[in-house]
């Protein structure tokens, strides 16, 4: 029975936290944008002129939304993050039934979990979660040498972004070397961890000439966030935004959740240390130096970061510091699990013992109550308008690019409950879009990287709205969405094809240049994403005929004698 209570405790949590966003409707906010079904482009494959931040995940998404309808795969990918998150820390720490628990509320309640939830970064969460697993994994090829059915999968739903793949593809490098990994098993986990990331690595590389920029790093540093920031990473805390900070981080429970913690972990760390398998203690303790130092380094000198980042392409994966802190998860949860149970095993009568078993399982929750029933009710699915549904079918691929105006990034609508979301619109859409990716925090701008978007900044600059028009068509836009609700916008010339309450849709008839990607870029990235899907499809007829063996031979007679 105690076998599935850190399962059953994970769930809990997991919908306590995300609440309403398991109903019907999309959540949609800030970086969170998931549309009833995502249109396959090719800038979705990295073959786009902007720099592909969103590869593999939106193909990723917009393949499985042709099984899986899109509302339910978002509410099951949330789901299966947090869920995912607290039963690998559990199955990472192991041993007793308070230790488990510990793990789970640790880490899934944690500062970590809920900003990147508020801000949207799914993918983020789902690298989180792959981290305690791939730890397992890292610690079963260095001392038995083979690599587990399920790590490829679970390396490859943790590797949906940039920057989540480099932490997956660190944290089972680095567990896995660290026993000195069996000379038949190096070859193989190379080429998984290759061909897992091959598809943002070849974008990012056919794009390497717009990845130096400087920008961005000092707005994105890791910062305070009611507790000073040196201590608020030891936490899991430190975002930029301070818009997504749990309000309950900025008083007096922060406090005492840190004090706890280092508590727990002052009085499990020799235990842990001891426990762990030779080398692994070293392993965990090197990741969390490496993701508390990049948070660090990012709050301390994010200007030496940028002049780096102007010189070395792909630095600018690091400027946002507090990312890296998902490398600490694995340390920090087997030294904080491991000082509650044995703190409650020097509690000698059961009463009492029972009583500091639930109080140390419940203290993450204590310390940032405001989390509960989706962040506050921050996490509200919403339903998109039927007049921005039917413009999927307005709007055709396959003859030229599209813009939305007004020419800014992110969105408020009503229908959404006012919640600030990148424009959802240029999702909905089969055509390629081109948008303006300018970032405001704070009060400073951090500028896009797309040349093409600096272009049509341009082109909406110029005087006239035929004149525009004929700057956007030269630019290769051949269509044109207003929305009219979300503030003042150029006007272009070109045949309406539709107007409506919402949303008007223009057309710019005439020759319009359709720009197709070199060869080199093509194969490069058609290898790359041939790796990824290989890697998939190759793993999951490996775990299908895992499963049946194991089913043949459970159901072998007693005494049967078996390879």
């Amino acid at each position: 029975m105690t076998r599935w209570l850190p399962l059953a405790w994970a769930a809990a949590l997991a919908v306590l936290v995300l609440g309403p966003a398991l109903g019907p409707g999309y959540v949609l906010i800030r970086d969170m944008v998931w549309v009833p079904d995502l249109p396959l482009r090719s800038d979705m494959l990295g073959l786009g002129s902007a720099l592909p931040r969103a590869v593999p995940s939106d193909a990723v998404v917009a393949a499985l939304d042709e099984v899986v309808p899109g509302m339910l795969l978002q509410k099951l990918v949330l789901l299966g993050a947090l869920v995912g998150a607290g039963t690998g820390c559990a199955a990472l720490v192991g041993g007793g039934l308070v230790a488990r628990l510990v793990a789970v509320s640790v880490g899934v309640w944690n500062p970590f979990v809920v900003e990147r939830l508020a801000i949207g970064h799914w993918p983020v969460l789902l690298g989180y979660a792959a981290v305690p697993w791939l730890a397992v994994a890292g610690r079963r090829i260095a001392t038995g040498g083979r690599i587990p059915a399920w790590a490829p999968l679970v390396l490859v739903a943790g590797s949906l972004s940039a920057s989540a793949g480099l932490v997956s593809a660190a944290v089972l490098l680095v567990t896995a070397l660290a026993g000195g990994v069996r000379r038949r098993s190096t070859l193989p986990l190379a080429l998984m961890v290759v061909a897992a990331n091959a598809p943002w690595v070849a974008a990012g590389l056919t794009h390497a000439g717009l990845a130096t920029s400087a920008a961005g790093f000092r707005p994105f540093a890791t910062a305070s966030d009611g507790l000073p920031a040196p201590l608020a990473v030891l936490t899991f805390g430190g975002i930029w935004n301070a818009d997504v900070v749990p309000t309950s981080r900025e008083g007096a429970l922060a406090w005492i959740g840190l004090l706890a913690m280092l508590c727990l972990a002052a009085c499990g760390a020799r235990r842990w240390w001891r426990s762990e398998p030779p080398g692994q203690q070293i392993a965990l303790l090197v990741l969390w130096g490496v993701g508390v130092g990049l948070a660090l380094l990012s709050w301390a000198s994010p200007d030496a970061m940028a002049d780096a980042s102007a010189h070395v392409p792909g630095l600018a994966l690091l400027r946002d510091g507090s990312r890296s802190l998902a490398l600490a998860l694995p340390l920090t949860v087997g030294v904080v699990a491991t000082g509650a149970a044995r703190l409650v095993d020097v509690a000698r009568q059961s009463v009492g013992r029972w009583s500091l078993a639930v109080a140390v399982v419940l203290l993450p929750i204590a310390v940032l109550p405001d989390v509960a029933w989706g962040i506050g009710g921050a996490l509200q699915p919403a339903h998109y308008p039927d007049e921005w549904l039917a413009a999927r079918t307005t709007v055709r691929a396959g003859e030229g690019d599209a813009i939305i105006l007004p020419w800014s990034a992110y969105r408020a609508p009503a229908w959404n409950g006012h919640r600030p979301v990148i424009d959802p619109l240029a999702r909905l859409v089969p055509a390629d879009v081109v948008t303006n990716q300018d970032l405001v925090v704070g009060s400073m701008t951090v500028a896009g990287e797309d040349p093409r978007a600096r272009r049509v900044s341009t082109a909406l600059a110029a005087p006239t709205p035929s004149g525009r028009a004929d700057a956007l068509r030269a630019l290769g836009v051949r269509w044109v969405l207003v929305e009219k609700d979300a503030g003042e916008a150029p006007s272009v010339h070109g045949r309406v094809v539709h107007d409506g309450p919402l949303l008007r849709i223009i057309r710019l008839d005439g020759n319009v240049p359709l720009a197709s990607p070199s060869t080199a870029r093509s194969i490069a990235t058609a290898a790359a994403w041939a790796a990824f899907v290989g890697l998939v499809l190759v793993d999951l007829a490996g775990v299908v005929r895992t499963a049946r063996v194991r089913m043949t031979t459970s159901g072998l007679p007693a005494g049967s004698v078996r390879d």
